[in-house]
């Protein structure tokens, strides 16, 4: 649910959303999602002093909150 979560936000965000992939991994008792796009789109997700990046972040964590886990997110 997350994961789609990251992936319908971010191919907003892009202009090549067919190149947008989130990788799920699991370290102890969190997930970490690695959000990848396009290098011309990086910019785009990431925003002015990492304010969309930092948004993106906050509604994960919220989604995760209510369903008990604990997740990050990397954009690489």
């Amino acid at each position: 649910m997350i994961k789609e979560l990251v992936v319908d936000i971010a191919k907003a965000l892009v202009d090549n959303p067919d190149e947008v992939v989130v990788s799920v991994s699991e370290e102890k008792d969190e997930i970490i999602l690695k959000l990848t796009v396009a290098p011309d789109d990086m910019g785009k997700v990431i925003g002015k002093q990492g304010r969309i990046a930092k948004a993106i972040r906050t509604v994960v964590r919220s989604v995760a909150n209510k369903e008990k886990i604990k997740v990050s997110l990397e954009i690489v």
